[in-house]
């Protein structure tokens, strides 16, 4: 999977569990419960997984040169596929390439992920503006949790951007909890570039057994060489209504401060570049 969206995925997890670490050491009047954090923080988890197993596969299917016919881009993201994953029987028609995973012998991993399920891949834009690329989604599984649905990919050649618009649900294979959600992401590239790291924007409203969740990212700057974002913020809300809040700041270059707030009560932790936690 690409780096881009699995470090993402797991700082945006690893944030959201700064909140469970509160909850532990504070009465929550007025705020998120315990119970609440700490369900915020494992249907935020999950949300994330079913993330990166969709997002792995739109990272298989950027393999294409901008700018040529929509046909010739999916026949080059049909040969893509077949050179990483024998597994995968790939059926291609005009601009719209069906993937099915594990259909055929052979491996089906592909940068850490193990796939199956099926994928269909639309090239629908291809210009030297603009790129855009439709993913259907058919029980698509890493072998822990199942995600169907859809999503619109957008590159913004000119903004440097990629936008992602899905509605998506999931089952967690061991014990069949389910939610579905749509939401808007956005990634961009920081100053010093993809080898730096990206900046993401986004609001994703999530249903589950227990109600509806919404998150919101924003202007978060996630930097691959740091346990977790160096500035932006997260807010998550409850079904109960209730909000909790993550802002972070960088202090110095090794040092960087979580402020959690939820109710009336707020903390502020600082995290090392080596992932220690201290008050």
């Amino acid at each position: 999977m690409d780096h881009r969206t699995s470090a993402g995925e797991r700082i945006t997890a690893l944030a959201l569990a700064l909140l469970t670490l509160f909850t532990l050491s504070r009465c929550t009047a007025n705020g998120m419960s315990l119970s609440e954090a700490t369900l915020a923080v494992e249907e935020s988890a999950l949300l994330s997984e079913a993330s990166m197993v969709v997002n792995g596969t739109i990272e298989i299917s950027t393999s294409f040169t901008i700018g040529q016919a929509v046909e010739e881009a999916a026949a080059e993201i049909r040969a893509f596929v077949a050179s990483q994953l024998p597994c995968a029987k790939l059926t291609l028609v005009a601009a719209t390439l069906t993937v099915e995973y594990g259909a055929q012998a052979g491996g089906c991993s592909y940068r850490g992920m193990t796939y199956s399920g099926t994928h269909t891949i639309s090239v629908e834009r291809n210009a030297t503006g603009d790129v855009i690329v439709r993913h259907d989604w058919s029980k698509l599984s890493n072998g822990r949790i199942s995600v169907s649905g859809t999503a619109t990919v957008t590159w913004s050649i000119a903004n440097g951007t990629r936008n992602v618009k899905h509605d998506l649900s999931w089952t967690r294979l061991a014990d069949g909890r389910t939610a579905q959600g749509q939401g808007e992401r956005t990634q961009s590239l920081l100053e010093g570039g993809i080898f730096e790291g990206i900046q993401l924007d986004g609001h994703d409203t999530f249903t589950t057994q227990r109600g509806t969740w919404t998150l919101d990212t924003n202007a978060v700057e996630v930097r691959w060489a740091d346990p977790v974002p160096q500035s932006g913020s997260f807010e998550i809300e409850a079904p109960s209504g209730k909000r909790a809040t993550l802002r972070f700041s960088r202090l110095d270059s090794t040092t960087i401060s979580v402020s959690i707030k939820t109710g009336v009560l707020s903390f502020t932790l600082k995290v090392s570049s080596t992932g220690a936690i201290s008050n």
